[in-house]
């Protein structure tokens, strides 16, 4: 019997370009290589697995097999896992980062945030930190754009194939007014009727989720890209939104503004993720700040912001 060896992560690769572009000369124009070399590392990954990964008859261009299909997934998450591994490597070859690139949702506590980054130059103090608030997709989109190294984001976007990503934790946001606004002095507030009043809405700036509404109940809004100009003009009474609870905590406990009891948005929690590209890998402060932000961010919630109870029904997506 002939010792055909194990799959190399070269024949995966190719295996992956050409299941992907449908052609070997596509395959082999992607990945710079001969089109013979191409014919070969399938023929030999074929044989080494003992299955056909391509039917090749009838057509100019092969075509995945049951088999190819189902091991299509496996090919994919043992280059990833290989891409990982590499871009570790690169992480400890450079050593300790001279500078790191953090980007925030603007939902997230500043006061937690800022003890993070208290105990990071406590131990970090040669590196410099490059902090970026943001709202919406404009988080990720940092980090796409390689302008953050590593980005505490909320649920508005979909998960892009270039970011790893992992939960951190959540804030509570919920509908408030000033005490003189009408809702604010309504016993009940009936369904619909937030419908007829201002709502302010936080805008994005992003490509990413240009143009999208999250639970936005009023035809009739103000679009603010910042946060605190939100804040404010809730204050003063004018229309009402949707707020992080921590930061309306002091104002409806002190009766500055009002939470709302609206029947279509209730209180719900707003996730937050982690969010790195896939091919760099966090190096020790990285590291670090990721660490910190999931064991701070995951405990903040719980002790300071479910202090008011909860309605039973939650809302699919986090109002803004």
């Amino acid at each position: 019997m002939v010792d055909v060896g194990s799959p190399t992560v070269d024949q995966l690769r190719i295996f992956l370009a050409v299941a992907e572009h449908g052609s070997f000369n596509q395959a082999a124009r992607k990945l710079g290589r001969a089109l013979s070399v191409i014919s070969y590392g399938i023929a030999a990954l074929e044989l080494q697995l003992g299955v056909q990964l391509f039917d090749r008859q009838g057509s100019r261009k092969p075509r995945l097999t049951e088999a190819g299909r189902a091991l299509l997934a496996d090919a994919r998450s043992v280059i990833d896992e290989v891409d990982g591994l590499m871009a570790r490597v690169r992480s400890v070859q450079q050593g300790l980062e001279s500078e790191l690139s953090l980007a925030v949702d603007v939902m997230v506590s500043g006061a937690a945030l800022a003890g993070i980054l208290s105990d990071f130059q406590q131990v970090f103090p040669t590196v410099d930190l490059r902090l970026h608030v943001e709202a919406l997709g404009a988080v990720a989109a940092l980090v796409v754009d390689h302008r953050a190294d590593l980005a505490v984001a909320g649920p508005d976007i979909v998960d892009l194939p270039e970011l790893q990503r992992r939960a951190l934790g959540s804030v509570m946001l919920a509908p408030v007014a000033a005490p003189g606004h009408p809702l604010a002095r309504m016993k009940s507030i009936p369904p619909g009727e937030a419908r007829r009043h201002l709502q302010l809405v936080l805008t994005d700036r992003s490509q990413l989720t240009e143009g999208k509404d999250f639970s936005v109940l009023s035809p009739r809004t103000w679009r603010l890209a910042d946060l605190g100009a939100k804040h404010s003009l809730l204050l003063e009474g004018i229309g009402w939104g949707n707020m992080p609870r921590h930061l309306v905590a002091s104002e409806i406990a002190s009766g500055r503004l009002v939470r709302l009891d609206i029947p279509e948005n209730p209180i719900v929690d707003y996730d937050l993720f982690a969010l790195w590209r896939k091919d760099s890998s966090p190096g020790p402060a990285t590291s670090w700040m990721l660490e910190a932000l999931e064991k701070r961010l995951a405990n903040a919630p719980s002790a300071t912001l479910r202090q008011v109870p909860r309605p039973s029904s939650t809302a699919s997506k986090a109002p803004r």
